[in-house]
C-alpha cells in the first residue's frame, strides 16, 4: 500500500486563483467563495497533487504524512 497524505488549504491565505484546480482537478475544487478545498483530505500519495502544491502563488496548500505528520510541502528549511 502506497503513502496517504493530509492535504490542507489555509484559506486565511488562499487567493483563489485557481490554478491547483487547473493542475489536480480531481483533488481540488473552488467553493463558493472561490477559494480552495481538498477533495478529499487524506488521498493517496499522487504527483498531481504535489504539483498543484507547488503551483499555488501564495504557497497555501500544505501536505503531510497521513500517520507520522512529517510535512511534504512545503518543504521544511
Amino acid at each position: 500500500m502506497g503513502d496517504r497524505w493530509q492535504v490542507e488549504v489555509d484559506r486565511g491565505v488562499c487567493i483563489g486563483s485557481g490554478l491547483c484546480v487547473n493542475t489536480a482537478p480531481d483533488a481540488f475544487a473552488l467553493d463558493t467563495a472561490r477559494q480552495s478545498r481538498p477533495k478529499d483530505a487524506e488521498p493517496d500519495a499522487s504527483e498531481e497533487i504535489l504539483e498543484a502544491a507547488e503551483g499555488c502563488p501564495v504557497e497555501a496548500i500544505q501536505i503531510a504524512l497521513l500517520g507520522s505528520g512529517e510535512q511534504v510541502f512545503p518543504p521544511e528549511d
